[in-house]
């Protein structure tokens, strides 16, 4: 039986933030206490917003947290090859989508469901013929959305147990977008595959790109890995830590003087992992981790540069 191998994949849009930092640690932790490798994915295909200083400040603080990889770190904007191979095995279950933003804006306010995709695409394009596909095309330039097979998807995850979602939930989701740009979905499927991922960690936010990716998987003919869905990072105000949101990054704190066994211990002690808040040593935490301690409710933390 092969070794884990589990992955961190931050998109390099800015500075590490405390949500992410949860999710490397909780997959460090995951991979060491298995025997497995440790692996960094930059998600840089947002060629606009992806910034190599951010990835490099990225490795930097993993490095300072003493979380190291057992590989060099692979980052999506060199593996563009791939994804061509894999437009190229997914032919006969793709189709041109010239739906704009503002078409599916109306969909918000929808009896429809909305998910970290947006709102559930009605199928607008699912059927157009060929002559309009050629009309349309002369007018704008397509996305290219996957036809997801009419069936349920369900697994295992280790963190929330059993998870089913029923034939036609969420619609068919764009994986290359009209200018060009690789989505989220198929290169993530893509590389989760070529690297022999055998456990994804990540925030529940993503829940549901867990059918959209068991879908690609089927048809790319991959074996799917393990999904666990850790509790999302909340501020005071209710709304999910991001780099968006104004969180104070992993650097901030290195740089107002806090130690990497300070941050250690809050994200430990908040994460479910031990029973106190202090300072503790990765090794240390290692010695002490048990996955079932993680806890499953979101957590709500007051961001401060309060080292108390």
């Amino acid at each position: 039986m092969s070794l884990p191998r589990l992955r961190y994949a931050p998109s390099p849009t800015g500075h590490l933030h405390l949500g992410n930092f949860a999710t490397a640690l909780l997959t460090y932790l995951r991979a060491k206490s298995t025997q497995g490798a440790f692996l960094i994915r930059m998600e840089d295909v947002d060629e606009q917003r992806s910034k190599r200083e951010f990835a490099d400040g990225i490795l930097r603080d993993l490095e300072w947290l003493g979380l190291t990889w057992d590989e060099s770190p692979v980052f999506q904007s060199e593996r563009y090859h791939l994804y061509e191979a894999a437009m190229e095995q997914l032919r006969g279950h793709t189709y041109p989508c010239f739906c704009s933003r503002n078409d599916l804006q109306s969909l918000a306010s929808a009896p429809h469901g909305i998910s970290s995709e947006g709102p559930d695409y009605p199928g607008f394009c699912r059927d157009l013929s060929p002559e309009e596909v050629l009309a349309n095309s002369r007018e704008k330039d397509p996305s290219i959305r996957f036809r997801i097979p009419h069936r349920s998807y369900s697994y295992t995850d280790l963190i929330r147990g059993e998870m089913e979602f029923v034939p036609g939930w969420g619609g068919d989701f764009i994986i290359r977008r009209s200018d060009g740009m690789w989505a989220y979905q198929l290169a993530c499927t893509v590389d989760d595959l070529e690297m022999g991922i055998t456990q994804v960690i990540r925030g529940a936010d993503l829940i549901d790109s867990t059918p959209r990716q068991l879908a690609l998987m089927d048809v790319l003919q991959g074996k799917a890995p393990e999904y666990a869905h850790t509790p999302l990072w909340m501020g005071s105000d209710g709304h999910r830590l991001s780099k968006r949101h104004g969180d104070i990054s992993l650097r901030d704190y290195r740089e107002s003087g806090f130690s990497a066994e300070q941050l250690i211990g809050w994200m430990a002690y908040y994460s479910g992992l031990t029973p106190s808040l202090q300072s503790i040593s990765l090794p240390e935490l290692l010695d002490v981790f048990r996955w079932e301690n993680i806890r499953k409710s979101d957590v709500s933390v007051q961001v401060t540069f309060d080292r108390a």
